[in-house]
């Protein structure tokens, strides 16, 4: 695995496990972060429930980069199939989340953007991880 899809793997989803304990803290009340740093309409129920609808997802994704990081520091070909479906799982968060605030014209650089990252880096990482699974059966 190349030290750069390392590096944004193991990134990405520690940010994610760390963004959903801030979530999970903030609903059992230990953690307070103010509503304007969070994304639009964040009192809305159906909106807060569209936001816990990707933890399933973002948390496969992050569990899955991990596992996959870490199968590949100790040489076990296992890395290959688990960076596919990991990035492949971040790209419909991001995606999903980008469809979402443009059909609702929301465009808030603190949410479309990371959002449209996690859409596009996996992107120059996916065509030659799926080439190279071909050859290795």
């Amino acid at each position: 695995m190349q030290l750069r899809l390392q590096v944004l793997l193991t990134l990405t989803d520690l940010l994610f496990i760390i963004y959903w304990m801030l979530a999970i803290g903030m609903e059992a009340g230990v953690v307070q972060i103010s509503a304007e740093w969070m994304y639009a309409d964040y009192n809305n129920p159906r909106v807060v429930a569209w936001n816990w609808s990707f933890f399933p997802l973002d948390v496969a994704f992050s569990i899955v980069g991990l596992a996959s990081v870490r199968a590949a520091r100790k040489k076990n070909i296992i890395w290959l199939p688990l960076a596919i479906i990991s990035l492949t799982l971040t790209m419909t968060a991001g995606g999903m989340a980008v469809i979402y605030w443009a059909l609702l014209g929301e465009f808030d650089p603190a949410w479309f953007l990371p959002n449209t990252v996690l859409l596009i880096w996996p992107v120059f990482f996916l065509p030659s991880l799926v080439a190279r699974r071909g050859q290795v059966e």
